[in-house]
């Protein structure tokens, strides 16, 4: 499934609602282009929900770095909940939690871009072990 992007807006945060693959070709460019579009306009503080999101690839988690630090050098910042790592391999994993915020819930992502509020973060570290001691079944082919 190609990568489709619906946009909305809770409390003056911009939230991407991505469905399909974050993969090589052309659905990270179209992501890429989205964010771009968006600094460009000056929308800086975005949320990626990643919740309909299939598989992320190595130049999917590559584009994800590149709008984080699109949407930083113009003031803003790139947040991602409803993660699956499902989708991507475990050492992929890794990389990600270096760079992007994750949160479980998206009241907690928007949550982040205020000082004053109580925000519970994600610990991807803690996720990767857990789903190492416990490895969920692989779907039938």
């Amino acid at each position: 499934m190609d990568l489709k992007i619906d946009q909305r807006e809770k409390e003056g945060i911009r939230i991407l609602d991505l469905q399909g693959r974050l993969i090589f070709g052309e659905s990270e460019a179209k992501l890429r282009e989205a964010i771009r579009a968006l600094a460009n306009d000056g929308v800086v503080k975005v949320i990626l929900n990643l919740a309909q999101t299939d598989q992320i690839d190595e130049d999917g988690l590559g584009a994800l770095i590149i709008c984080n630090a699109r949407l930083q050098k113009a003031g803003g910042t790139l947040k991602l909940v409803n993660f699956s790592p499902d989708h991507m391999d475990p050492a992929l994993l890794m990389k990600q939690d270096t760079v992007l915020e994750v949160f479980r819930d998206e009241q907690d992502a928007v949550n982040s871009f205020f000082p004053d509020r109580a925000v519970r973060h994600y610990d991807i570290l803690e996720f990767v072990e857990e789903l190492e001691k416990h490895p969920r079944p692989k779907p039938p082919e």
